[in-house]
């Protein structure tokens, strides 16, 4: 797993299928494609597999996606 940046703020989720994992508490998340923050209580799109976090539908794709 990849170490976190210190942000102030910045929870660190441990991603499953269906929910995800507090490892460490914080009020949002960062998205994996954009850099955006995702507050918690908006969060409704990652990766178990890639144990990423994507602030919509449009930047989970993207994730999937092969890059050209």
């Amino acid at each position: 797993m990849m170490r976190a940046p210190d942000l102030p703020g910045l929870a660190v989720l441990r991603y499953r299928a269906a929910d995800y994992e507090v490892v460490r508490p914080g009020r949002f998340v960062l998205c994996a494609v954009s850099g955006v923050e995702i507050p918690l209580s908006e969060l409704a799109y990652w990766s178990a597999a890639r144990q990423e976090a994507y602030r919509s539908a449009i930047e989970a794709t993207k994730a999937l996606l092969p890059q050209v």
